[in-house]
């Protein structure tokens, strides 16, 4: 929420500097940079909140959430570059996306977890748990 409400003061404070009325996208070129950040960052919120809920109750919460504090200082990297030139943001995107994949395959491990549980018996959640739990600091290689 406090991101979200950071990137939206962002692009008020950017068109009142511009002089922009009704968030037009005829502003300045800076303007449009912050503007255009914004919608990103808002695009992709709701497909980060899916994977992340789903990683956290079908796999494991840590790294669930380890990943996504990691996701929210990484769209702030993304945001910040993409006010700069638009190639300052390529860094945060990519490394957005790893984290976004990372959070899919626990959710994915989770699902087959559950389904080979549910027909044959066999558990592995604490396999899958200690795995991610190994994997998990390695997202923080850039």
């Amino acid at each position: 929420v406090f991101l979200t409400a950071f990137f939206a003061n962002k692009v008020e404070h950017e068109s009142r500097h511009c002089n922009v009325k009704g968030l037009q996208r005829q502003g300045s070129s800076s303007f449009d940079r912050v503007y255009t950040a914004n919608q990103n960052c808002g695009h992709a919120y709701p497909t980060f909140l899916a994977v992340l809920w789903c990683a956290g109750l079908l796999c494991s919460q840590a790294p669930a959430a380890f990943a996504g504090l990691m996701y929210l200082f990484v769209r702030q990297k993304y945001f910040v570059g993409y006010l700069g030139e638009r190639t300052q943001s390529i860094p945060g995107y990519l490394f957005g996306k790893r984290i976004i994949l990372f959070l899919f395959l626990m959710s994915v491990a989770g699902i087959l977890n559950y389904y080979l549980v549910f027909f044959f018996g066999s558990d592995f959640e604490i396999h899958i748990k200690t795995i991610t739990s190994a994997i998990s600091p390695l997202l923080l290689i850039p």
